[in-house]
């Protein structure tokens, strides 16, 4: 079990910049809405026990240097339970960064809906979704830190509802807290590290580093203009000269010894920060998504690692995509995959929508997209991840409609015609140029660099 800090005590964790909002005027009746008799002396108790008058704390914080809204939960006030009260103090923050145009980050510790309000207790989610949704549309992101325990309404609004949604190591995490599950249920489901592992967080952070997470997310996510310049396209990684033929340079592309996403992601990016999943069950560990710095300016990434990408990747790939057009925040893909994954599990988890819905995440953004072929650029699989207009290409990658082999088959060719086929379908860098499908073929740069583009010609040899 995670340590349970107060609300207080996890504001002072995270920040010495707190200055606390007015609270709503608070109806005094006695036992609440259903007259639920002791209710007031609960309230009582739990006031004298924690010195809050209800379950949750808002105010104006800077974080890392970053002005926003924060909300942190009480857990020792009925649970963190969200009641009448608790609904008026979360409209009131979302209302003060609706105004302000601030991010939100909320601190939570909560067992869900108080009980002794019954159905009006349950209703503020309500409230809550309308208040997100608004703040949503406004423009400025939502960030939740999941503390021990976060279950129930508390869960599934601020928490399962923000843009990034991280977790100190260990919390109870799950729409059921720990009484009411069914007999017999895996644990491992209900804690920061399975939901993690089932793409439902973005990252767990230990408590001594969170002040540092928050303030790198908040200046990455803060709301910025929502034309922004294009990302710079990274420098190729390998000094390689141009492919004489299209077998040599699908063999390039599938060396083993060639930079992967990892090693340009490394290279572009001061401070990377994570996405993780695609909220429906679904993680791909060869897809790496997130947010970076580079140079103090905020880059979203998406980037395939050289397997075959599944639905759980492309889905993550299109939340991306969609927070950095809605923050005005450029985005970065680096393609390499052979294609996309077509087994029967992958087309069990929705291939073809997931991939569908990658091409229109790309397509309806309003933000630069800047693509680098950094190896295999296999079919619709890499196409779907690929800027219409501004794809460049490195000397040791390829892009092709079908791999070689697998046209040579559907063409009923023998094996010792594929090498033949492979100059045919022209997916060499250079072809690719000639044909108008990238801009340029990317140079070596210094590290750091940005781009080293050079448009090439038809003999190989970079103009």
């Amino acid at each position: 079990m995670a340590d349970r800090l107060s609300a207080r005590a996890a504001i002072a964790a995270v920040t010495a910049d707190f200055t606390e909002s007015t609270a709503p005027r608070e109806d005094t009746a006695a036992d609440g809405p259903l007259d639920w008799t002791g209710y007031a002396d609960s309230r009582a108790r739990a006031t004298a026990r924690t010195g809050e008058r209800e379950s949750v704390v808002h105010g104006l914080a800077t974080l890392g240097g970053h002005p926003c809204v924060l909300v942190s939960f009480e857990f020792g006030f009925l649970g963190g339970s969200l009641g009448q009260r608790t609904g008026d103090r979360l409209e009131a923050a979302y209302e003060e960064a609706v105004t302000r145009r601030l991010p939100l980050v909320s601190l939570i510790a909560t067992g869900g809906s108080r009980m002794q309000e019954g159905m009006i207790a349950l209703t503020q989610l309500h409230r809550v979704a309308r208040a997100s949704a608004r703040l949503r549309a406004a423009g400025p992101a939502q960030l939740a830190v999941l503390r021990d325990p976060t279950t129930g309404g508390g869960w599934a609004t601020l928490g399962a509802g923000a843009d990034v949604i991280l977790a100190l190591p260990g919390a109870q995490i799950g729409f059921a807290g720990s009484r009411v599950r069914p007999p017999g249920a895996d644990p491992l489901a209900y804690t920061a590290e399975g939901q993690l592992a089932a793409g439902q967080i973005d990252a767990i952070v230990p408590q001594e580093e969170l002040a540092a997470t928050l303030g790198h997310w908040l200046g990455a996510l803060a709301h910025r203009d929502p034309a922004p310049a294009a990302a710079p396209v990274p420098a190729a990684l390998s000094a390689t000269g141009l492919p004489r033929t299209g077998w040599e340079a699908v063999v390039r592309a599938r060396s083993a010894s060639r930079p992967r996403a990892e090693a340009y992601l490394d290279a572009y990016f001061g401070i990377r920060l994570p996405l993780h999943g695609d909220r429906c069950g679904g993680t791909d560990p060869g897809l790496l998504c997130g947010f970076g710095l580079r140079e103090g300016r905020p880059v979203a990434y998406v980037a395939q690692c050289g397997t075959a990408t599944r639905p759980a990747g492309y889905r993550t790939a299109a939340r991306v995509i969609r927070l950095a057009d809605r923050l005005g925040v450029p985005v970065l893909t680096l393609v390499d995959t052979p294609g996309a994954a077509n087994d029967a599990e992958a087309e069990r988890a929705g291939a073809g929508a997931a991939i569908a819905d990658a091409f229109a995440a790309i397509a309806a953004a309003r933000v630069p997209v800047t693509t680098l072929v950094i190896g295999e650029g296999g079919s619709g699989g890499a196409l779907a991840l690929a800027a219409p207009g501004n794809t460049h290409v490195t000397a040791d990658s390829y892009f092709s409609v079908i791999a070689p082999e697998l046209a040579a088959a559907i063409l009923k060719r023998s094996p010792d015609q594929v090498h033949a086929t492979a100059d045919q379908l022209r997916l060499r860098p250079q072809d690719l140029v000639d044909l108008g499908v990238a801009r340029s073929v990317v140079r070596p740069g210094p590290p750091g660099a940005g781009t080293g583009s050079a448009r090439t010609g038809g003999d190989g040899s970079i103009a």
